[in-house]
């Protein structure tokens, strides 16, 4: 018995008359292709949603926007492998129509329209709300650390400018030796060896002056390393070592494993970013308070109490919260003890203010520039407090902030404050790691989106946007069906 044997390449084959008749009923394709039909380009804010008067046609946004979508769907995210999927592949060459731009065009489409690509995003969020895809109960909060388009050779913090700098000063010094020791000797070889050596002098001479700038840029600016390629990416810690990448938030609803929201942040932690990232989430689906899980890497007890006092059910891997919080008048309470082993001081951004356990005002006192590090105590206050809550004379908050964001203006005045509690939930923090960590796991491997093409927050936006919206996309197929979904979103 020999091996399964194909037909002869110069046989005549009775093909299908049209395209049509090679994309089925039930393929994926037919979805992207009905979704983005149904958009409003003008109003998501789409540049040249309009065809022009003058000159040669363009290609329709629509059409890159299909083909963007069924890429980040299938694997295929560069503008390169993108056009040559438009000639060889049958599910595309039906989805534009036997169109076929060059990757230039479609590369200039994705960096033109991030915000437009991040309000598609919003769109399909907004419907598979309408569908009942998300619960609306438990929301997970997570980041990942996606490779920016910088390498760490062109990536510079305070110290390794600084280390670079003495490195080349010691070299100059190096070299001007062997230059004066070349003088002495005065012949026509050591003559040409005194030529080279000046030139590298002068070669180092002019890196010093370049990282001597960035030295300078660093110290006007509030920022603590300089990337060069993309600005915006910063060295950051990875399961690989440390890496130059950007910090990809999600927003997950725990009923589908679905993205609500995402942000792109050059934060290498997490704390602080909880809270304003769940508000937009639940603003997002239009609910008043949601249940919002995250790792102990979100461990800030000023990102749990505003989420509290937002209305929201906060609760972080890892321990229990004591804190004081505003209120009203008629529910004020007075504060005369805490449990020292979860009680902490939480800071109110809109007074400038930390209220300590114990509900006394800690005021801004001083600034530390090098590690942009803002520090706030009251002296007065500890020097009569029964608790002695630290060894240090005073109790003193910190929170780090840029020195453009400190001030030492607050605001203490009609402050009525309760007691708060809040308990770790076992259980909901057992379930986050199977809500949110789906979504990045299935970007990065099945969807082989682990690195970004783009550079600059913004434009990072606008791809990561396409990667969610695609999986969000695959993610309502696999629950609702191919057919339904088409219905619904004609409906």
């Amino acid at each position: 018995m020999d091996f399964i044997i194909g037909n002869n390449r110069h046989q005549g084959m009775l093909l299908p008359d049209c395209i049509e008749d090679y994309v089925d009923e039930n393929n994926p394709v037919r979805v992207i292709d009905a979704y983005v039909d149904t958009l409003d380009f003008e109003n998501l804010g789409f540049n040249k949603w309009k065809p022009n008067q003058t000159g040669r046609p363009m290609y329709s946004p629509r059409d890159l926007l299909k083909l963007y979508i069924y890429g980040y769907m299938n694997h295929v995210s560069s503008s390169r492998r993108l056009e040559i999927e438009t000639k060889r592949n049958l599910e595309v060459i039906w989805l534009l129509q036997k169109l076929s731009p060059d990757h230039k065009t479609i590369a200039r489409f994705r960096q033109q329209n991030p915000t437009a690509l991040k309000n598609v995003f919003k769109n399909f969020v907004q419907l598979c709300t309408q569908w009942e895809l998300y619960g609306k109960e438990l929301l997970a909060i997570d980041g990942s650390k996606f490779k920016a388009w910088n390498t760490k050779d062109r990536n510079f913090t305070k110290n390794k400018l600084k280390d670079r700098i003495q490195h080349i000063e010691e070299k100059i010094e190096s070299y001007l030796d062997a230059l004066n020791q070349n003088d002495a000797l005065e012949n026509q070889s050591t003559s040409e060896i005194s030529s080279d050596i000046s030139e590298v002098i002068h070669q180092l001479t002019d890196r010093k002056t370049l990282y001597e700038s960035f030295l300078a840029e660093l110290a006007e600016s509030d920022e603590t390393q300089i990337s060069l390629t993309d600005p915006d990416s910063r060295l950051m810690k990875t399961k690989n070592g440390l890496d130059v990448c950007l910090n990809i938030q999600t927003a997950v609803d725990s009923k589908n494993k679905m993205i609500v929201e995402f942000t792109v942040e050059n934060q290498a932690q997490d704390k602080n970013l909880m809270g304003p990232l769940a508000q937009k989430a639940a603003d997002l689906l239009e609910v008043p308070a949601m249940t919002v899980v995250a790792d102990n890497g979100y461990d800030s007890v000023s990102d749990v109490a505003q989420l509290y006092l937002s209305g929201h059910r906060p609760v972080v891997a890892g321990g229990d919260y004591e804190f004081c919080i505003p209120t009203d008048a008629a529910n004020t309470e007075k504060i005369t003890d805490y449990d020292s082993n979860v009680a902490r001081a939480i800071y109110l951004p809109e007074r400038n203010i930390f209220i300590c356990p114990l509900g006394k005002v800690l005021r801004p006192c001083t600034y530390n520039k090098n590690k942009h590090v803002a520090k706030y105590d009251n002296t007065q206050a500890c020097r009569h407090c029964p608790k002695k809550c630290t060894k240090m004379r005073y109790y003193r908050a910190e929170r780090v902030m840029k020195p453009s964001e400190y001030t030492k203006a607050f605001d203490d005045s009609d402050l009525f404050l309760r007691k708060v509690h809040i308990f770790q939930n076992k259980e909901i923090v057992r379930q986050r790691k199977a809500i949110v960590e789906h979504p990045f796991g299935t970007v990065k491997r099945a969807m082989g989106i682990s690195y970004l093409l783009l550079k600059g927050k913004q434009k990072v936006e606008g791809e990561i946007a396409l990667a969610f919206l695609a999986f969000n996309l695959k993610r309502a197929i696999h629950i609702m069906g191919i057919q339904p979904l088409i219905q619904a979103i004609r409906a």
